[in-house]
């Protein structure tokens, strides 16, 4: 059996950074009394998985963690002893417990949605540029790869787009071959409408996979 913690990352830990998170969630799952199953060897630690890892100074509402457990239990006794082993800033937000059958959460992702901060002098003109990009059929913008820099067409990359009161809503697409940062997107539209990029804060809202239609929903509901 496994269970899928769905947890929030709020703005006082947005620049814990993913590694260190990692470190956080083996020591509070020692803490939770729950029964962890551990790796075998010199090192054991416990069997745990994410679905996507946050990016340095973003926050979220939708982070994953999975792990394994050597013995059944129950859906209630997992989540108090999470909420027990957890900061207020990491709050529990759902609990599910799936077969180990079940694929993980990393592999099932296909997208994600995040609402977008925008402030200062050139916010509004990146806003408005939305309508440009849309309308566009290939948007080129250079995304920098463990290989170096790449020139890339972001474009079928943005699912869906909008403008809202003080920023923008994105629906992006994330998997391991086709991935758009919200940050390269905020970048890309100021460059096409002429201005410096403005500042921006990043909130993740859901993680996505495919049902078996090839429907998006959220991860937690697959």
């Amino acid at each position: 059996m496994r269970a899928m913690i769905r947890f929030g990352k709020r703005p006082r830990l947005r620049f814990i950074s993913h590694l260190d998170l990692q470190r956080f969630f083996q020591r509070a799952l020692n803490r939770t009394g729950l029964p962890v199953a551990f790796t075998q060897g010199f090192n054991p630690h416990p069997i745990l998985s994410f679905g996507s890892a946050l990016a340095l100074g973003w926050t979220s509402e939708y982070e994953i963690l999975d792990f394994k457990l050597s013995v059944p239990m129950g859906r209630k006794r997992t989540e108090e002893a999470m909420r027990a082993a957890l900061p207020e800033d990491l709050p529990v937000l759902e609990v599910k417990l799936v077969d180990d059958r079940h694929p993980a959460p990393m592999a099932m992702v296909r997208a994600s949605d995040y609402a977008i901060s925008l402030s200062g002098e050139t916010a509004q003109a990146t806003m408005d540029a939305v309508d440009a990009f849309l309308a566009r059929e290939h948007v080129p913008a250079i995304r920098k790869t463990k290989s170096g820099e790449k020139e890339v067409d972001i474009r079928p990359l943005a699912i869906a787009l909008e403008k809202t009161e003080n920023g923008l809503s994105a629906r992006l697409k994330l998997t391991e071959t086709d991935t758009l940062k919200p940050d390269l997107l905020v970048r890309t539209l100021a460059e096409l409408a002429g201005v410096e990029p403005p500042e921006a804060r990043i909130h993740r809202v859901c993680l996505l996979g495919e049902d078996e239609t090839g429907a998006l929903r959220p991860l937690m509901e697959l």
